[in-house]
């Protein structure tokens, strides 16, 4: 029998704090740091969902809205919106806040994929992830199409066998 688990269960949260190193010329968080504390946050949440060692596939779909200043407090939430058969799809949002003004914002939002390893650098096969709400639902859904462009994009899927893409533009 498939191990199946909820979104929650592989949630998670990571609080940063943007210190000058961390900065560029004009006092915002720079994009690779922050990159590279997405990439740890949906690590985390990959293997807290498979139990297994973990390596990046892809990265798609990251939007930088707002500056995050120094001094402010980043807080990245990722959860797993559904796995395949090796890979997972995370689902990262950023939100930063200033803690003495009190503002606080999303600032960015991304899909990073996943693959679950054995011992040997091997793929192996990740539990399967049963939405609950109503969110949840939407982004397990959407994972397919994400992932069939990812493969097409990437040269391993044509693009005529990318069925739930297509649907998305062809009439029937």
């Amino acid at each position: 029998m498939d191990t199946v688990k909820t979104p929650q269960q592989s949630h998670t949260i990571m609080n940063e704090l943007v210190l000058p190193n961390d900065t560029n010329t004009l006092n915002n968080l720079m994009g690779g740091k922050l990159l590279h504390w997405m990439d740890i946050v949906a690590a985390i949440a990959a293997q807290k969902h498979s139990g297994k060692t973990v390596v990046t596939a892809s990265v798609d779909n990251v939007s930088f809205g707002k500056c995050i200043k120094l001094g402010d407090v980043v807080t990245l939430e990722a959860k797993v919106s559904r796995s395949f058969n090796t890979s997972m799809e995370i689902h990262i949002v950023v939100h930063a806040e200033n803690i003495p003004s009190g503002e606080r914002f999303k600032s960015n939002e991304a899909y990073y994929t996943f693959v679950a390893l054995d011992r040997n650098g091997v793929p192996v096969k990740a539990p399967k992830i049963e939405p609950h709400t109503e969110d949840e639902h939407k982004r397990f859904e959407g994972a397919l199409r994400r992932r069939q462009l990812r493969l097409v994009l990437a040269g391993k899927m044509k693009p005529d066998e990318a069925t739930e893409l297509k649907a998305l533009f062809v009439e029937e």
